[in-house]
């Protein structure tokens, strides 16, 4: 939801996040130099939306 988007743009180095209400997933593009999948999934925790990472593409 439109709170895990909040969560995750919240996140320091974080420059992208979509949302797939469908398939209960984020996309995240963020810079790994600022920010980590740690952070990431503590955002979404906080925000009441455990997560986990799924699979990743480096760019």
């Amino acid at each position: 939801p439109i709170t895990v988007k909040k969560a995750l743009s919240r996140v320091q180095g974080v420059s992208k996040v979509s949302v797939s209400y469908e398939k209960k997933e984020a996309t995240v593009m963020y810079d790994d130099e600022k920010t980590a999948v740690e952070a990431l999934t503590k955002a979404t925790g906080a925000a009441g939306y455990p997560s986990k990472l799924k699979g990743g593409v480096k760019q």
